[in-house]
Order: structure tokens, then C-alpha cells, then sequence
């Protein structure tokens, strides 16, 4: 009977975490850093050291992980200090510098490009219609690379403010 209570804690206390600091996900090329992590400890990260990662990939302190999660905060500094903070500092080659603040930590895996770039977002986005097209037109393979032919017709309707007669369509600047 104890394994089921055993089995049945851990398995809320992952689904607990697993929805914790989730915005890391969208920053963070988190897959890829657990792995890289993992070597170095050489074994995978527990489910705890995930959701302090996390924490501070997510702009918290040691102190507010602590008091989002309910755990003693010097708790949470000392296990910060055994794991995290001693992988992250052999990974990124900083075995033997101190670390000054929790945020050195975000710091150096930016540095060493674990942060991902924000998708790019265009203003005309919300103001597409149905009418607007993508047509491939040819897909070639040759030589180790694929050459992609798109033709692409945007409709999109003009601000309120400019009129049609106000467009110079013609590049007549040009000449």
C-alpha cells in the first residue's frame, strides 16, 4: 500500500511541476539544455532541478522560486548551489569563478545561445483576408539542397487614412 501513495505523490508532484514557470518553454531551448545539463551531470536532471531551472530562466530569484513553490528559501539556495549552479558553471566554463547573482546563471546560457529568438511579428498580420495566397510553384533537389519556389499575393485593406489616389504604385522615382 505504501508504494501506491509513494507512486501516487510522485505523480502529482510532477504534474505539479511540469506546469510551473512554463513560460521558460517559449524563451529557452530548454530540450536542448536539460540534455546538455544532463551530460555534465552525467545523468538526466530531476524534476525538481528542471522546475528551479526554470525558475530562474523565468527572471526569479532563489527567494521567489522558493515562495511560488511553498519550500524554505534557504532550501532552495542550497539546492540551487549543489546542482544548477554547479552544472551550468561546468558547462559554460565557469568552474572556477564565483557565482555573484542568480542571474549570472540566465546570463551565461544566453551567451552560450540556449535563448531562442522571439518569433517576428508583422503588423498586417490581423488585417490578412481569405483572399490572400501561398502557391508553391516548383520544388527542385539537387546538390545536398532544396530550392523552394513560392509565389506569395498578400490582400490586405488599407488604414482609413490613405486613399488609393495618395498611392504611387508606379516606382516612377526610379527614373
Amino acid at each position: 500500500m505504501l508504494d501506491f501513495h509513494q507512486e501516487l505523490h510522485t505523480h502529482l508532484f510532477m504534474a505539479s511541476t511540469n506546469d510551473r514557470f512554463v513560460e521558460a518553454e517559449s524563451r529557452w531551448d530548454l530540450k536542448t539544455l536539460y540534455a546538455d545539463l544532463a551530460a555534465v551531470k552525467g545523468k538526466p536532471l530531476t524534476p525538481v532541478e528542471k522546475l528551479h531551472l526554470r525558475g530562474l530562466l523565468c527572471g526569479n530569484s532563489p527567494a521567489e522560486i522558493a515562495e511560488k513553490l511553498q519550500k524554505n528559501p534557504k532550501g532552495v539556495e542550497t539546492d540551487l548551489c549543489a546542482t544548477i549552479y554547479r552544472y551550468v558553471k561546468g558547462f559554460v566554463g565557469k568552474g572556477i569563478e564565483k557565482i555573484e547573482n542568480w542571474r549570472n546563471i540566465a546570463e551565461w546560457l544566453e551567451d552560450a545561445g540556449y535563448k531562442t529568438k522571439p518569433p517576428v511579428k508583422f503588423p498586417i498580420q490581423d488585417g490578412l483576408s481569405e483572399n490572400s495566397k501561398v502557391n508553391i510553384a516548383n520544388i527542385i533537389c539537387d546538390n545536398n539542397q532544396i530550392t523552394i519556389d513560392v509565389f506569395l499575393q498578400i490582400t490586405v485593406p488599407l488604414p482609413s487614412e490613405i486613399s488609393i489616389q495618395n498611392l504611387d504604385l508606379n516606382d516612377n522615382n526610379a527614373n
